[in-house]
């Protein structure tokens, strides 16, 4: 199992928000801006402290200007096939 599977779905998530972040050279408080978040939430969200909604998960990919496919594709979100029982 590799270690990014160890980790919960919400540090995956996390994780991916952050690089997905970095990747586009924004700091946090641009993000939370364009997220219509405040910044101390994703600082919680990006170190999977936070179970955030569906609706927090939409903002984010909007923000990010990525679809949820390809978040969890590219990013190592997405679950082992044994995973989903």
């Amino acid at each position: 199992m590799s270690q990014n599977h160890q980790l919960s779905i919400k540090q995956r998530f996390g994780k991916a928000i952050r690089r997905r972040r970095r990747e586009l050279d924004l700091s946090q408080e641009e993000l939370a801006e364009r997220a219509e978040l405040h910044r101390t939430y994703i600082s919680n969200i990006e170190r999977g402290e936070l179970n955030p909604s569906l609706e927090t998960m939409e903002k984010l990919v909007k923000a990010l200007d990525i679809s949820f496919t390809d978040l969890f594709r590219n990013y190592g979100i997405d679950s082992e096939p044994d995973d989903l029982s």
